[in-house]
């Protein structure tokens, strides 16, 4: 895992990424994951850190608490799936709020956006 920035509570910088791991496929639904101790000691990170990252992917549906067994991702693909467009309504305003700050029109935030997707998609 890449290094936390103190610009956002490490908290809520590691159910991002627990939320990205989930909604690109890396974990599946129903998959367990680790304690909160085996979590908290993989990442250097207090277990009541890591208590609040689950319990903030709980409250939104992500993960599920069974208790005595584990903390799981959630199997409900209706929450994971509008999970996933919150996500990527969110990524979009936020590039598109940056662009725009920077002065660039809609046309040329879509023009260079699709240079960009061309480019990758040639394996650039």
């Amino acid at each position: 895992m890449d290094e936390f920035n103190a610009s956002k509570p490490i908290y809520l910088q590691l159910a991002d990424r627990i939320q990205r791991q989930i909604l690109s496929g890396d974990m599946k639904a129903g998959e367990k994951l680790p304690s909160i101790r085996d979590m908290g000691i993989k990442y250097s990170m207090n277990p009541n850190t890591v208590q609040r990252a689950y319990s903030e992917l709980e409250r939104q549906g992500i993960l599920e608490t069974k208790r005595g067994q584990g903390t799981f991702v959630s199997e409900r693909q209706d929450r994971l799936v509008l999970q996933r467009d919150k996500l990527k309504h969110e990524q979009i305003q936020q590039f598109v709020h940056v662009m725009q700050e920077m002065g660039y029109s809609v046309a040329e935030i879509l023009s260079g956006l699709e240079e960009y997707l061309n480019h990758v998609e040639r394996g650039g």
